[in-house]
């Protein structure tokens, strides 16, 4: 019997969850950024491999919120784990060991799931450590950035899911449509170009997506908090949003 099944991967700000979901899937489906909460809804990638399929959300990072979008954010995570079949619990790896889930999470009760500890960036610690922590509780060492670690992770991940079909077709890389991805590498070109001008509460929306035109047709519309940051994104002469826009394209 194959398994298949949900598996949340939580934890703090900036310790890589978008990183290993796109190492995992093979695609760039989570924008990246060096700054933290640069996810805001959950992201969904699907991964198949032999008689295993796994629907892996990406969450936003678990913090103690401050306004009303990270409370949105903090939701989204928590919902995740409700969800969750398997939760992978990621971690900075130069942090040492993690606080437990439970407290990181604020959580008034357990977690139902089996929970795997990751403890990412393990290639920038230098050996001694690496082999102290590989020698400490059960954990993983992992690199989302080279590879390193990660199949194994996945494999422990699909011994711990529930026997089952396969959720979706095993070709498929995700559930949610390519109008939302195409919002998020805006959103993410914004950030990359903008990070000290315009703060994370930039959003973006795609209202027409035409692929009967050639080259495929793309509105989209960049929203922010105050009138003064729409002459930041323009630029002199709208020079900033076609750097934008041309950047973006090349990602898309």
């Amino acid at each position: 019997m194959p398994r298949a099944g949900i598996v949340t991967v939580v934890g703090k700000p900036n310790v890589g969850k978008s990183t290993l979901l796109n190492r995992i899937v093979g695609e760039k489906l989570s924008i990246t950024s060096p700054k933290p909460q640069s996810t805001r809804d959950r992201v969904v990638g699907i991964y198949t491999a032999d008689d295993a399929q796994m629907v892996i959300l990406d969450t936003p990072g678990l913090l103690n919120p401050r306004y009303a979008l990270q409370e949105s954010m903090r939701d989204t995570a928590l919902r995740a784990l409700e969800d969750a079949d398997v939760v992978i619990y990621l971690a900075d790896a130069a942090d040492g060991v993690p606080e437990p889930l439970a407290d990181a999470a604020r959580l008034k009760k357990g977690i139902a799931a089996p929970v795997i500890i990751a403890l990412n960036k393990s290639d920038s610690l230098p050996p001694a450590r690496r082999e102290q922590l590989a020698q400490g509780e059960s954990m993983r060492l992992v690199s989302a950035l080279t590879g390193d670690g990660v199949q194994e992770l996945m494999r422990e991940a699909a011994d711990k899911l529930p026997e089952s079909p396969f959720l979706y077709p095993a070709d498929e890389i995700s559930t949610q449509p390519v109008r939302f991805f195409v919002a998020e590498l805006v959103r993410e070109t914004v950030l990359e170009q903008l990070h000290d001008e315009v703060p994370y509460s930039v959003a973006v929306q795609v209202e027409e997506y035409r692929e009967d035109r050639s080259p495929l047709y793309i509105r989209a519309v960049i929203y922010v908090e105050r009138e003064s940051q729409k002459a930041i994104i323009i630029g002199a002469k709208g020079a900033q949003i076609k750097r934008i826009g041309e950047a973006a394209r090349k990602k898309i």
